[in-house]
């Protein structure tokens, strides 16, 4: 029994070693990644500062290293609660082990008296030569071979369990330690959150006080983005007639070679008008029965796997540009003005003249100028991206694009930063580009 309890704390003491460490193991990475981010995020705002005013960029990038720094102080509080949990269980696990030694002690202790007093080779002699037969000799000497054996395994037993405590002991004091050193980082990690709140207040101040220009900003901002979205509608509209016109052209070809066929292959028969009459009207029961809607008149054989791909690739689709922050996003935002902004894109800052690059396989649409900007919408199935917002633009109407392949350059927004709107629609609605980038 004791040998199986034994077996129990030894087993659970090394599992749940393994398991804490794994966790730990992934908030460390967690953290690091983190910190990483936070870095960049500075670099950037850094960068920024150095060139202009306080905008719009700024103040998301305030804001985002504000949110990095909370996910960083929950992750260590995630990582502080893992060793509280670890301290209770090393202390419960010593616990168990005293008492594990305590009743190892006692038994041995019995096992010992119980060998002293029938310590004489007279007494194993008498033990076994009173057997009432020689199996049951035989089965005495296995039982004496088997106590001598068990009184050395408690003996093992108690010397394992006490390196098994030790170690538990040694551990308590390490875990204790980590905490005491992950506790200053802490506190350092929520001083650094209080400096960045300040920052976050002062820009937002400052963007408050250029209130009206903001605001004559954002109405520039709408109306540009109004034309964009109607040059997108103008383009789907535009792709759907074309796609019509197309099929009805490839339907009247198919139709003239099907006469032309049956033509040539019939000869005349005369029929009763009856019976021609009940011919022609099954023949076009059958017609009927087998015309099959499209599920969109936009796809054909030549597009119908690249949508799939398209659709498949949701929230796996590379960035339009390589380095960038997003600073306004699908839907309603709202402002440090307390302005809210309404939009169907997402407006990424970059650097000006940084490449833009096609998210996916797909063919050009359209190009459109509007005002001093240039728009790219490109066409995948009966999905459409489009990129505004750029200086210059490397495509060409109707020219095949692979993903990853440079498009056009941002250019400068009303800030006198970079940035590019990014949208994506299927022909019927305006969907969260988000949701589809990595």
């Amino acid at each position: 029994m004791v040998k199986y309890i034994f077996s129990f704390f030894l087993f659970s003491a090394i599992t749940y070693s393994v398991t804490a460490q794994q966790t730990r193991e992934e908030l460390e990475k967690q953290r690091t990644q983190l910190k990483k981010e936070m870095e960049q995020t500075q670099k950037q705002l850094n960068a920024n500062k150095l060139k202009t005013k306080e905008n719009l960029v700024q103040w998301r990038l305030i804001n985002n290293k504000v949110n990095l720094q909370n996910r960083l102080i929950e992750n260590i509080s995630k990582d502080i609660n893992l060793l509280d949990n670890n301290i209770y269980n090393n202390q419960r696990e010593i616990t168990r082990y005293n008492k594990l030694l305590d009743t190892l002690k006692e038994e041995y202790a019995k096992s010992m008296v119980y060998a002293y007093k029938n310590r004489s080779n007279y007494d194993f002699l008498n033990f076994i030569f009173s057997a009432a037969s020689f199996n049951d000799a035989i089965k005495r000497i296995a039982y004496l071979r088997y106590y001598r054996t068990f009184r050395e395994k408690q003996g093992e037993n108690i010397l394992r369990t006490q390196e098994l405590r030790k170690q538990r002991v040694n551990e308590l004091g390490s875990i204790k330690e980590q905490k005491g050193e992950v506790l200053k980082t802490k506190d350092k990690e929520m001083l650094a959150l209080e400096n960045q709140k300040e920052e976050k207040d002062r820009i937002m101040n400052e963007l408050k006080k250029q209130g009206k220009q903001l605001n004559n900003q954002l109405t520039t901002y709408k109306k540009q983005n109004a034309k964009v979205e109607r040059a997108i509608a103008a383009a789907i509209n535009k792709a759907r007639e074309d796609a019509k016109k197309a099929a009805l052209k490839k339907a009247k070809e198919e139709e003239a070679l099907k006469n032309a066929t049956a033509k040539a292959n019939t000869k005349p028969e005369i029929k009763p008008e009856a019976e021609t009459k009940t011919e022609n009207k099954s023949v076009a029961v059958v017609k009927k029965a087998t015309v099959k809607t499209p599920e969109s008149i936009l796809l054909n054989a030549g597009n119908i796997e690249l949508n799939e791909n398209f659709i498949k690739n949701k929230g796996n689709l590379p960035w339009p540009v390589d380095k960038g922050v997003p600073i306004l996003h699908f839907g309603r935002n709202v402002l440090p003005n307390k302005t809210q902004l309404d939009i169907t894109c997402v407006t990424i800052a970059t650097d000006i003249g940084s490449n833009v690059k096609s998210v996916f396989d797909g063919v050009v649409s359209n190009i459109v100028f509007i005002e001093d900007m240039q728009v790219v919408i490109i066409q995948h199935g009966k999905y459409f991206t489009t990129y505004s917002n750029l200086s210059s633009v490397q495509v060409q109407r109707g020219q095949n694009v692979k993903t990853g392949q440079v498009i056009g350059k941002a250019g400068a927004n009303l800030d006198g930063i970079g940035s590019i709107d990014f949208f994506i629609n299927d022909e019927k609605n305006d969907i969260d580009p988000e949701k589809w980038l990595k």
